[in-house]
This record gives structure tokens, C-alpha cells and sequence, in this order.
């Protein structure tokens, strides 16, 4: 049991600082400072926390993280400071609770450690990535409170019951593990998104042309679903969200054919899977929504169909206004209609 407590400390601390490094030290400190708890016979090395020095400096540190977290964008700065700054102290503070004096069992402790905060930080970094798509600051004041009411609950559930403590963070790891695919995937999007915005500034100007070229590997996979022999009409890059039946953070192309004015195809892969998605837009407006770092391309209906929104980059706005037009009177009409005369796009590489 006692081994276990230890295991629940040891993890608990790595967790808590991948989360807010600052806050987890000072709330430890000034606890064994206040004797809100004991550790002289426990976790001796662990004292070290109630320094004055250590609780002015992490005060002041989660002072200026408080405010920083709740900034767009700047929180997303302070994560990529503190990439390296986190494990690091939740590896220091694993190895102060085992308190190991073989120099080879406290670099195994480390490592581990500060990939347990490694692991934490990035969940952290990647969601606050996402949230900051929105420009509105309301959603980031939300998380960071519910990050700092996550790391006072876990210290005090670590004091109360470390074992039960352990169980909890081990499930924790566990789901961040299984929600971190879906997560890079979206980190990788809008760091995209902010790397074309900064590189290529947005542009009315440019006429495109809405041409019929696939990539040869989308042009497989639309030709193996397409049993009719339907001709496309064009096909544009874009990325999707998440909606029924089409994944969200896919880089792939919107896809329309001569026969069937009413319908739009989405042809994506990733990895191993597949993805060709017809989609019946018959009822369905087609809108051109400006976003901070995209545009955004939204099919909606007014008859509670599935909501469809393809996320263009900021380069794209003459592109994504003439995919709106086009669509719209194909909808319509019912019927094909010529493309506005504009140059080809680069193919984007999934």
C-alpha cells in the first residue's frame, strides 16, 4: 500500500505539473509550510517546496501564467515555452517524492516522469490550439479556470487518498492517450492554417479556375465509388470538420459532377482509409463565412439536415467565393454550370 501511495504522489505531481507546473509547486509548498500536511516522515526531500524563495518564485510565476492562459494566442505562446519547462519539473518532483539515491533509478524515474508531463502538456497545448481557432476570448477563460480547479482537486485527492489518486491518473492518461490522434490531427490543421495566414496574406483578386483535377490517389478512390462514370465538373483542396458521416481535420477535395448538380462528393484519405462521401445538397444553402485564420465554405438546411462546413486557408478567399457561387446555382438550377475562369490551385498533400 505504501508503495502505491508513493506511485500515486510521484504520478500525480508529473500530472498535475504538465498541466500548470507553477500552481501544483506553489499550493505544495505553501501547504508543508502551513502544516496543512506532514511529510517529514514520508517524503523528507519533498520539504524542499516550502522554501520561502520557492513560493515567492512559483507565486509570481502562476501569477503571470493566470493571465496568460486566458489570452487567445498567448497561452498558446506561454505552451511553446513551457514545452521543455514542464516535464522537466514534473520529472524533478517525481524523483524528490521516491527520493532514490541511485543516480541510474532517478534518471529511469525522470524519464518516465517527464513523459508523463510531456504527455499532459501536449493534450494541454493541442486543446488551447484548437480553442484558439474561435476569437472570442470567453472559451479560454473557461479552460484555464477548469485547468486550475483540475490541479487543486488533484493535489487534494492526492492528500486525501493517493491510491484512488493513482487510479484517476492513470484513466487520464489513458483517454488522453486515446483522444491524442484525433488531437495532433487537429493541432496539425490549424498550425497550417496560421503558417499559411502568416506566409501568404488573404487575397479578393485572383480569378480561380474551378478545374477537374485530382490527385492521382484521390482519383482512384473517387473513380472506385463513382459506378456510374459520372464527370467531374471541378474539384477544389479544402479541409473538412466534423459532421455525419465525414471525419473532421481531413485534408482532401470537394468534388462535383455534370450529371449530378445537387450533389457534392468529398474524397479524402488517411492512412489506410478511404474516404468518398456523396452528399445530397438539393435542400441545402451554400455560404462563404471569413474566419480569423480560414474560410469557410458552410452547407446548411433548413430542414435539420446535417450541418457541412470544408475550411479553405486564407490565400483562399476568391476561390472559396466562386465554389459558393458555383454551388449555390447548381443547387438551384438543377442543372451544370460553366466555372468562373481562374488558375489551378496547389494540390494540398495529406
Amino acid at each position: 500500500m505504501d508503495t502505491l501511495q508513493t506511485l500515486g504522489i510521484a504520478l500525480g505531481l508529473a500530472t498535475l505539473a504538465g498541466l500548470n507546473l507553477y500552481l501544483t509547486v506553489f499550493v505544495t509548498g505553501l501547504a508543508i509550510q502551513q502544516h496543512w500536511i506532514d511529510i517529514s516522515q514520508s517524503y523528507p526531500d519533498l520539504a524542499i517546496l516550502a522554501h520561502p524563495a520557492i513560493i515567492i518564485a512559483s507565486g509570481i510565476l502562476y501569477a503571470i501564467e493566470f493571465f496568460a492562459d486566458k489570452v487567445p494566442w498567448v497561452d498558446s505562446l506561454w505552451d511553446a515555452v513551457h514545452t521543455v519547462i514542464r516535464p522537466i519539473g514534473g520529472a524533478l518532483l517525481a524523483i524528490r517524492v521516491l527520493g532514490t539515491p541511485d543516480p541510474v533509478f532517478d534518471v529511469i524515474v525522470g524519464l518516465l516522469a517527464g513523459g508523463v508531463s510531456m504527455i499532459v502538456h501536449s493534450a494541454k497545448a493541442g486543446t488551447r490550439l484548437v480553442v484558439n481557432h474561435s476569437p472570442e476570448p470567453f472559451s479560454n477563460i473557461a479552460l484555464s479556470l477548469t485547468e486550475d480547479v483540475a490541479v487543486l482537486g488533484g493535489l487534494a485527492l492526492l492528500k486525501y487518498n493517493p491510491v484512488i489518486a493513482l487510479g484517476v491518473f492513470v484513466l487520464l492518461l489513458a483517454a488522453i492517450c486515446w483522444i491524442a490522434p484525433k488531437l495532433f490531427r487537429a493541432a496539425r490543421v490549424h498550425l497550417w492554417l496560421i503558417w499559411r495566414k502568416i506566409v501568404s496574406p488573404a487575397s479578393d483578386h485572383a480569378e480561380p479556375e474551378l478545374t477537374g483535377n485530382l490527385p492521382a490517389d484521390l482519383d482512384v478512390i473517387f473513380h472506385r465509388a463513382n459506378l456510374l462514370g459520372e464527370k467531374i465538373v471541378w474539384a477544389v483542396p479544402c479541409i473538412s470538420t466534423s459532421a455525419r458521416r465525414i471525419p473532421g481535420n481531413l485534408f482532401g477535395h470537394l468534388v462535383t459532377t455534370a450529371e449530378e448538380p445537387r450533389k457534392v462528393w468529398f474524397i479524402a484519405k488517411r492512412g489506410w482509409r478511404k474516404l468518398a462521401e456523396e452528399l445530397d445538397v438539393a435542400t441545402y444553402k451554400v455560404v462563404h463565412e471569413p474566419k480569423f485564420v480560414s474560410e469557410n465554405l458552410v452547407l446548411y438546411s433548413l430542414e435539420k439536415k446535417p450541418k457541412y462546413v470544408f475550411v479553405f486557408d486564407r490565400t483562399q478567399t476568391a476561390l472559396v467565393k466562386a465554389v459558393a457561387a458555383s454551388l449555390q446555382e447548381r443547387i438551384e438550377s438543377g442543372t451544370p454550370t460553366k466555372s468562373p475562369m481562374v488558375e489551378a490551385l496547389p494540390v494540398v498533400a495529406v
